[in-house]
């Protein structure tokens, strides 16, 4: 077998962290996918998030997502561990703020990696560890008038 040196592709990207953010505007699944693209990799995996119409048994109206002013930092964070435990050739995650309706994108994030098992794990651990780790809490209303906060961390 040919050692990495004999296929410089195989070497990790200088920097695979291409995309983080929070938005206030929509998101795109393109452009999250564009900014993941890589030669060297084999598989990307990509997860979408959107606002469905019901939680927990519950019919939602209305819901808006906000965050700590250190809501970046704990995504770049979570990004670099990804990064530092996969061979991640690129990765990107957007999250939104603000008030969304049903069927609006809440969040994206992809991954490529040189192998498809290698991109599934790092996605999951992407957007598991975003979910619980990154300050950014969901309000909801409900069609019955009550309403909840969930938080991720």
């Amino acid at each position: 077998m040919a050692s990495i040196e004999a296929h410089p592709g195989e070497r990790a990207a200088q920097d695979p962290v291409r995309l983080l953010a929070i938005r206030e505007t929509p998101l795109s699944v393109d452009e999250i996918f564009r900014a993941v693209g890589d030669d060297a990799a084999g598989g990307t995996a990509l997860f979408v998030g959107t606002v469905r119409n019901h939680d927990g048994g519950a019919d939602v109206d209305a819901l808006g997502y906000s965050c700590h002013p250190s809501a970046e930092a704990e995504l770049r964070r979570v990004a670099e561990k990804v990064v530092a435990d996969f061979p991640v050739r690129a990765l990107a995650a957007v999250h939104r703020v603000g008030d969304l309706a049903v069927g609006d994108l809440a969040v994206v994030v992809a991954v490529s990696c040189p192998h498809r098992a290698e991109a599934f794990e790092a996605c999951r651990r992407l957007i598991d560890d975003l979910k619980h780790e990154v300050p950014i809490w969901k309000h909801q209303t409900f069609s019955d008038g009550t309403e909840e906060w969930v938080g991720a961390c």
